[in-house]
């Protein structure tokens, strides 16, 4: 793994090239870097990746959550990733909540890997030819994590049939 610096980003020097022609987006990553370090995230950088890994404690549960810059596109992904994988004789009816959930939200939305039962949220920002300032971070993160710890009770009892997804919706939104 990379080495991290005390300030949340690696110390090594990107291509010139490259750091001229996405300098936008080389930028906001070193922003992002230091906003969840400053911000008590404790991000860990993935191997040669524009991509921090870190953790959320929530009322419902511990969330593995990713923060992205794609710098070539100037976008910025958050996921909050649930503590377990829905079991596939469950995903149907998981399905069910997720898209239930997903009705009326206003940042984000909840994805599911029909393959092996992840679940997460995601909120997104395309920040192109403007600066990823720490509001904007903050405005995208926080409604991840914290629609995911909200919606994670009823999707448990979803996962393990002791509600249908109607209502742990009905439960969660009352």
């Amino acid at each position: 793994m990379t080495e991290i610096a005390p300030n949340g980003h690696t110390d090594e020097p990107l291509p010139n090239e490259e750091q001229e022609e996405n300098a936008n987006g080389w930028r906001a990553f070193t922003t992002l870097g230091q906003y969840l370090t400053d911000d008590g995230w404790y991000p860990q950088q993935l191997e040669n990746k524009t991509i921090y890994r870190m953790y959320y404690k929530g009322d419902n549960g511990e969330l593995r959550c990713y923060a992205q810059i794609r710098v070539e596109l100037e976008q910025f992904l958050f996921y909050a990733i649930a503590p377990v994988n829905a079991p596939e004789e469950s995903r149907t009816n998981v399905a069910e909540y997720l898209t239930r959930a997903n009705y009326g939200l206003r940042i984000g939305n909840f994805e599911m890997d029909y393959s092996d039962g992840e679940i997460r949220y995601k909120s997104s920002l395309d920040f192109e030819d403007e600066a990823l300032t720490s509001n904007l971070i903050r405005n995208t993160i926080y409604p991840a994590v914290q629609t995911m710890d909200r919606y994670l009770a009823g999707l448990m009892r979803v996962m393990y049939n002791a509600q249908t997804p109607e209502e742990a919706i009905g439960d969660i939104e009352s």
